[in-house]
């Protein structure tokens, strides 16, 4: 497989090793004499840290040999920043940043957030709702004819039709919105390059589209172009090209929809997924197999670029919470093989693990010690989940074929090599190194892994945990989680004895943060009651919860969307209504005086008023607390102020509305 020192543009890890990448126009005149090769589009602060994607995709490009520049979070408003640096040489590269757009501005009740974590000072709105199609179509705008290919998470979990929650529709592909050349899905380093290195001998966009990783749209009279020979893999079947039902179908009914979302996931495999051919109108779009994953040479030779570790000068001293977080973070592997119903991770890193060398991350621990700000603590040793470094299946010739979802759920597959042992190693060479004080795992452990190694969960406890560590069993309900594709809760209350043990071996008082799932599809009110009854029997009580919100190309989306499961195509039950939602967030903070109301209500709908009273089995006492009556009369205030304040007042957007506030039609 060809890695990234073999690219024909030769592998220059030292290019720009003392600098950041250019990120104005007269930082990019200064660097390069003239206008950049690439012009990359973003809408997150730029960031020099291998955690995020600008900064790993203009490193490799660079170290590739090519002149890249960045525009980190653009006024769109027009055209006029993104002609700045005048006419990219081969390509605009646009990204909507390491979130899709919508999850970033809106709350799960569809409510604006107040804040923005990847934007100097926290400030939201930096960047436009479905940033990725806008700037797209600004590139256009600035310079016709100059190729634009879009990436990021945000294309690529709406590369086909996709549910959209925030318009409550199933939208088309994003290369109809955006109008791009070429749409990057997945991690993007490999398929990037390729599309540089093409444009570079002078190919055209409609002359990449046998690469792998890429989606595109074709001509209303252009036909199919034949399989490319070199997207073949060892298990590609013959009939290597399927047909999706229609983006029309999708949008109209609820079978179709989730027959696609199945499929999509059951092509994911990179080493026997299909091409995948969805009619949109008179048109069609054409999914390429995924990219290859990356060998460990390559993920070294990416993770040991130059990255200056800090966000770019010219953003001062504002904060940029994002930064905050991970900036004395390691990443060591990349994939993640749970396959959860409701997670982005497997649809856009994939489904297998891809791990760095010890000797590299080692590396970047050292380098650590001279960062400015650390103070010797590694916040996190991880990625997607923190116990997964170096596991895959044990066969490469049976991972060639197979097209199971997880290779852990229902059961842990007796093929995965799910051994720690690489991972101790890891973890033991870091902690002594003299310069850190502490390494901690934040990523979230995967505790069906974490139970087959007793040695790792007593190292994790007395060596790993800052006071509290982040475990998610997401449920209690048998029935939801199966739809979660999690593990039973009693492989939750295992793991929590063993850890609370270790723990106390070691000297510690250390506890657990649960995380848990309002409204996930398949979760009723008898499910969510469960769950609560569960949190009080084991005295959990989580502050950390999350109400659930469908993401694009999930298999969770489309049960949301349906009602059905994509893979049975049974029926589930499904809380869309704000009553619903709300019912089910206060069940799981029950434990909370002022939500009171809410989970009487509930529990009164569900009709289960067994549970209100003062035996040690119910959950709310009979009588409201002094909190729950409190919140109650704050709530009915604002209430009657918002009433006031849409009944009167001078709205010019209001027909036959005077200043006086009274209706010309009431005065005549």
């Amino acid at each position: 497989m060809k890695t990234f020192p073999r690219l024909a543009n030769g592998w220059n890890p030292t290019l720009g090793c003392h600098d950041f990448l250019p990120m104005t126009p007269e930082a990019s005149l200064e660097r390069f004499g003239g206008p950049p090769d690439i012009l990359f589009v973003t809408g997150d602060a730029y960031i020099d840290h291998p955690s995020f994607a600008m900064a790993i995709l203009g490193r490799v490009l660079e170290a590739a040999g090519f002149k890249v520049a960045l525009l980190p979070q653009p006024d769109w408003r027009s055209a006029d920043a993104f002609r700045a640096y005048g006419r990219p040489r081969l390509m605009f590269a646009v990204s909507a940043g390491n979130m899709d757009s919508m999850i970033n501005h809106y709350t799960a009740n569809r409510l604006p957030r107040s804040d923005d974590a990847y934007s100097p000072g926290g400030v939201a709105g930096a960047r436009p709702d479905r940033a990725t199609a806008v700037y797209s179509q600004r590139c256009r705008e600035a310079y016709p004819g100059v190729p634009v290919v879009i990436g990021g998470v945000e294309a690529s979990l709406r590369r086909l039709a996709h549910f959209d929650y925030w318009s409550d529709t199933v939208k088309p592909s994003m290369l109809i919105s955006s109008k791009a050349d070429l749409l990057v899905f997945g991690m993007g380093e490999r398929p990037i390059l390729e599309v540089a290195e093409g444009l570079a001998r002078g190919a055209s966009p409609r002359d990449l589209r046998h690469l792998r990783g890429v989606t595109y749209l074709l001509g209303k009279k252009e036909d199919l172009p034949p399989f490319p020979p070199e997207m073949r893999a060892a298990g590609t079947p013959k009939d290597h090209t399927l047909v999706l039902p229609s983006y029309e179908a999708c949008r109209e009914g609820g079978v179709p929809f989730a027959v696609e979302t199945r499929t999509i996931h059951h092509e994911s495999n990179p080493f026997n997924g299909r091409r995948l051919v969805q009619a949109h109108g008179d048109r069609r779009v054409i999914q390429n197999p995924p990219s290859l994953p990356l060998e460990q040479e390559d993920m070294d030779a990416i993770y040991d670029l130059p990255y200056r570790r800090a966000p770019h000068p010219a953003y001062g001293t504002a904060r940029i919470p994002a930064w905050e977080i991970i900036k004395s973070s390691i990443t060591i592997m990349r994939g993640c093989f749970g396959g959860c119903t409701f997670c982005s991770i497997t649809a856009h890193q994939g489904r297998i693990v891809q791990s760095r060398s010890k000797a590299s991350i080692m590396a970047e621990v050292d380098g650590l010690r001279d960062a400015p700000g650390f103070t010797g603590v590694v916040s996190d040793l991880g990625g997607p989940t923190a116990n997964m470094y170096e596991m895959r299946c044990s066969k490469p010739e049976v991972e060639a074929k197979c097209r199971r979802l997880s290779c852990v759920h229902p059961t842990i597959c007796k093929l995965l090599t799910a051994s720690h042992g690489p991972l101790k190693d890891v973890l033991r060479e870091v902690r002594e190194r003299p310069h850190v004080k502490k390494a901690l795992i934040a990523s979230g452990i995967r505790t069906d892994l974490a139970q087959r190694d007793p040695e790792y969960v007593r190292e994790l406890a007395a060596h790993h945990v800052g006071g509290m560590l982040k475990v998610a069993p997401e449920h209690a309900s048998p029935r939801v989680l199966r739809m979660m594709k999690k593990p039973n809760i009693d492989d939750f209350d295992r793991f929590m004895a063993v850890f609370f043990e270790e723990s106390r071996k070691a000297g510690k008082r250390q506890g657990i943060v649960p995380y848990f799932i309002a409204s996930h599809p398949g979760c009723d009110l008898e499910a969510m009651i469960e769950l609560a009854q569960y949190l009080k029997r084991t005295g959990l009580k989580p502050d950390a919860v999350q109400d659930f919100i469908p993401a694009p190309m999930d298999l969770a989306s489309a049960m949301y969307h349906t009602g059905l499961d994509p893979i049975t195509l049974k029926p589930i039950p499904v809380a869309k209504k704000l009553r619903d939602r709300r019912f089910q967030r206060a069940l799981l903070q029950f434990f909370k005086p002022e939500n009171w109301f809410e989970v009487r209500e509930a529990l009164k709908a569900a009709g289960r008023m067994d549970l209100v009273g003062d035996t040690p089995d119910a959950l709310i006492p009979s009588r409201a607390p002094r909190a729950a009556l409190e919140r109650r009369r704050k709530r009915a205030q604002r209430d009657v102020g918002d009433a006031k304040s849409r009944s009167s007042g001078y709205r010019p957007h209001r027909k036959g509305f005077t200043k006086q506030g009274r209706s010309d039609r009431k005065s005549r």
